[in-house]
């Protein structure tokens, strides 16, 4: 099947270029951060394995951590132990157990190393697990590309849909793999940290835990206030990579009309966007680390006053101060831990909303029990079709025509008659209202759309060619072609003797730097539509950009590809169409004229009019 085959053709623009596989299909949108943190649970549960051996990792790297500033504590309190002031001889008397210290030391060298080896597996594994969560979202997401309905681009930048499956996906995929795992720690760690103090004094610890309440004040208002920067951060980054995307497909266009500026200034208008919710949401997530250690330095002073005034009435020792000093430091680190993770949790947040969106759009419709043609004739038949793109606004009104096998059908008439509407029904990019669509009696609703596009080649005005050799896109609706087979449907589109004279020949690469003319490309578009050797074909005219000498090559090329096919030709030039069969006259999404060309003169009706209107213009 060629290309053409799977480029379905829009309303407006023209030719358009489970776990958690295939979840949320046809599901409920995110509307909000807490429904997106639902589905994203949902969506994470596949992966509670791998996340219990990454917490329980987390948790132990963190929890042999937590003993270093009591055994550092231990060992300041024996030196001052092992130091006295002897008042008999009024002298300070020296008598330290260094065994004792020197088992601390060892003991908490074998702790740290304990507590490296843990959060540097947990590390390796949240690294692994992420980019694990982020492949299949991507895949899901361009899986869910092929589902979805010819509508759903219609109406959808292509570069905001670009920016779902990039920049989304990565915030998503950065936010897991620097906060899970430092949530586990710094969970582990407030509890562990609180358990440490309570041994050491209660009332320091009381002291230390005044700053808990103010902490999840402060974390709930920045949250609270930033959260919309976060969500607009994701949607104004959609529609800048829109318009990229449209200014870098469309440079000549905008050159030929010098929109340069007027783009520029779209773009500057998008840029100004998410600089301002940019900086807001940053400047919101910047505060909570300054407010934080703000907080805890707070209970540092208060903690050091305090622990001053039990040292002097001999309730705690001096080591012990310097462990509830250190506690209390590691306990606002925590608290700054989880303030950072909520910032990435609500960028992630946003882009699992854009997301998920994505993937809760309505799919076409579940093919079952569908039949399949294997001698194809190519008999057509439009019965009673209705159609519109909008189901309030009806486009094509009771259509009916048949079509014998082999018969040239051109489609005629004025811009918005119908003629690219009926080429996507009968292709199946959109479903009829309601009548039918039947190939050789065989209705396309009973068939799957794969069946009913392998049924028509298709060649385009707008020529599309994939960065790979010539014979990779000439193979491209039949990847087991033979070199026999392709060298032959070259020859017969007119593109061999140019393929032979690159200096790769049919290994030659094309990409967007290959000097090809339109016109070489438009006869390589038709070679691979007859190495495809599909039964039917779809010809959108495509010889109105070129010199005549390549125009007449192109048309010589089209007429052996339509030998013996059924065949519909979206007719721009009148003057291309005399020896069609049928030409079917359409205006207003009906069929007022059909007939031979002379026939239809003859009558001097619209057709007549819209004939000799281009000699005229002319």
């Amino acid at each position: 099947m060629s290309n053409e085959q799977k480029k379905p053709i829009g309303p407006q623009q023209g030719p358009m270029g489970q776990g958690p596989r295939g979840m949320m299909a046809g599901g409920e949108k995110p509307k909000s951060m807490k429904l997106a943190l639902k589905k994203l649970i949902q969506y994470l549960k596949a992966y509670i394995p791998q996340l219990l051996f990454i917490m329980v990792f987390a948790m132990m790297g963190a929890a042999f951590g937590i003993l270093g500033p009591k055994l550092l504590g231990e060992i300041t309190n024996e030196v001052q132990a092992g130091i006295g002031f002897n008042p008999l001889i009024g002298e300070w008397i020296i008598n330290i157990d260094f065994t004792a210290i020197y088992q601390i030391v060892f003991i908490l060298a074998g702790l740290y190393l304990a507590s490296y080896a843990f959060n540097l597996t947990q590390g390796i594994m949240i690294s692994r697990l992420t980019q694990k969560i982020t492949k299949t979202l991507r895949t899901d997401l361009y899986q869910k590309m092929d589902k979805l309905p010819l509508k759903y681009f219609d109406k959808t930048s292509h570069g905001d849909t670009l920016s779902r499956m990039t920049n989304d996906i990565d915030t998503i995929g950065q936010a897991l793999n620097s906060s899970v795992s430092q949530l586990f720690s710094s969970i582990t760690l407030i509890i562990g940290v609180f358990i440490m103090m309570l041994t050491i004094s209660w009332q320091l610890t009381l002291v230390a835990l005044v700053s808990l309440p103010l902490s999840a004040f402060i974390i709930r208002l920045i949250m609270k206030r930033s959260q919309k920067y976060f969500r607009g951060q994701q949607k104004t980054l959609g529609k800048l990579n829109g318009h990229i995307e449209e200014a870098y497909s469309g440079q000549q266009i905008l050159k030929s009309f010098k929109a340069e500026g007027k783009s520029q200034q779209i773009f500057d208008a998008h840029n100004k966007d998410l600089y301002n919710t940019s900086w807001k949401s940053q400047f919101f997530s910047g505060l909570m680390m300054p407010i934080m250690n703000f907080v805890g330095n707070v209970s540092y002073v208060a903690i050091s006053v305090l622990g001053g005034i039990l040292a002097v009435s001999g309730k705690i020792m001096i080591g012990d101060i310097q462990s509830m000093l250190q506690y209390v430091r590691t306990f606002s680190q925590p608290l700054g831990q989880i303030a950072q993770a909520m910032t990435q949790a609500q960028s992630a947040l946003a882009a699992s909303e854009r997301v998920f969106e994505f993937l809760a759009e309505e799919e076409m419709s579940i093919e079952k029990d569908t039949r399949e043609l294997r001698q194809v004739k190519g008999d057509v038949e439009f019965k009673h079709v209705k159609f519109g793109y909008n189901p309030e606004l009806e486009i094509i009104h009771d259509f009916n025509v048949k079509i014998k096998a082999g018969q040239k059908v051109a489609i005629v008439g004025p811009t918005g008659a119908g003629k690219t509407t009926i080429v996507n029904l009968l292709m199946r990019f959109y479903e009829v209202n309601s009548g039918d669509i039947l190939v050789d009696g065989v209705s396309t609703k009973d068939m799957s759309r794969t069946s009913v596009h392998e049924l028509f080649g298709m060649v385009l005005q707008d020529t599309w060619l994939f960065k790979g050799t010539i014979k990779d896109n000439l193979i491209y609706g039949k990847r087991d072609a033979t070199m026999d087979e392709i060298i032959e449907a070259s020859k017969t589109a007119n593109v061999h003797h140019f393929i032979k004279s690159l200096p790769f020949g049919y290994d030659a690469i094309l990409d967007e730097n290959s000097q090809i003319s339109q016109g070489q490309k438009q006869l390589l578009t038709i070679a691979r539509a007859m190495v495809a050797d599909a039964p039917m074909l779809i010809l959108d005219e495509a010889t109105s950009s070129v010199d005549v000498r390549t125009e007449i090559l192109i048309q010589e090329a089209m007429d052996r590809l339509m030998k013996g096919r059924t065949t519909f030709v979206i007719a721009h030039r009148l003057s291309t169409i005399k020896n069609a069969d049928i030409i079917l006259v359409l205006k207003d999404g009906n069929v007022i004229e059909t007939g031979h060309h002379q026939e239809l003169l003859d009558r001097k009706g619209f057709y007549a009019d819209l004939y000799n209107s281009q000699f005229e213009l002319a």
